[in-house]
């Protein structure tokens, strides 16, 4: 028998400000325990969901234009010290708006969310939302894997994008890589983020700022997120 080691005690240390380093990712965390039972786990193999596959098909997916840049947007987080304030989100998607040959892919669910992105997708003729459209995973996966970049914040949509190798510029808050939640393959290079004494304050990003404000995320400006997305698609 194996069980995996999530390492609580210097997750409790990080968030208490005692240590400040990467800790072991929950992958390498559970590599271990399938190698404790003997089975071998190559690191690093795993290329995509579709590599050396045919792509499948979706409906809900237009066909990409020459000179197009597809760029996912996946603004909400289970958490509001995990969420980018969706204020300056609009801000961020305004701008992503104004590139030349840009298409946004707003993702979403829920009544809330489909209310907040709605404005979005009516203001700006190259932004979709896909709260408005009846889809599967299959088909974000399919539209994921057409995108040049994604922006998320610590979300399980980073962890989706990283299934089709999809890079992902990332926002965090209130948690933090060095706890191990990276998305597999991920570049810490493309993480947005601000170096505060009082982060990470959390694991998971369900702990009230000690503030008030959140100033970890609404102290970030716009255009640092949008300067690392335009890092990514090459764009001066």
């Amino acid at each position: 028998m194996a069980r995996i080691d999530k390492g609580r005690k210097k997750k409790r240390a990080l968030i208490s400000g005692k240590i400040h380093e990467q800790l072991t990712t929950t992958i390498d965390r559970y590599r271990k325990v399938f190698q404790e039972l003997g089975l071998t786990v190559p690191e690093n193999t795993f290329e995509g969901l579709y590599h050396g596959k045919t792509m499948p098909t979706s409906a809900i997916v237009p066909a990409k234009s020459p000179g197009e840049r597809w760029i996912a947007v996946a603004p909400f987080a289970a958490h509001k010290g995990k969420q980018y304030p969706i204020e300056q989100m609009n801000e961020v998607i305004g701008l992503l708006a104004a590139i030349e040959g840009a298409r946004l892919f707003l993702f979403g669910g829920g009544k809330a969310e489909k209310l907040a992105l709605r404005p979005l997708a009516k203001r700006y003729f190259n932004v979709t939302s896909l709260a408005e459209v009846k889809h599967a995973f299959l088909d974000e996966f399919v539209l994921m894997s057409q995108c040049e970049v994604m922006l998320s914040m610590d979300s399980a949509n980073m962890h989706l994008a990283s299934l089709v190798g999809l890079p992902v510029v990332s926002v965090w808050g209130a948690t933090h890589p060095y706890c191990g939640f990276m998305g597999y393959r991920q570049k810490h290079d493309n993480v947005v983020q601000l170096d505060l004494p009082c982060r990470p304050c959390s694991v998971f990003g369900e702990n009230k700022c000690r503030f008030g404000d959140y100033h970890c995320m609404t102290d970030i400006a716009p255009e640092t997120i949008v300067a690392k997305v335009k890092q990514l698609l090459k764009i001066e």
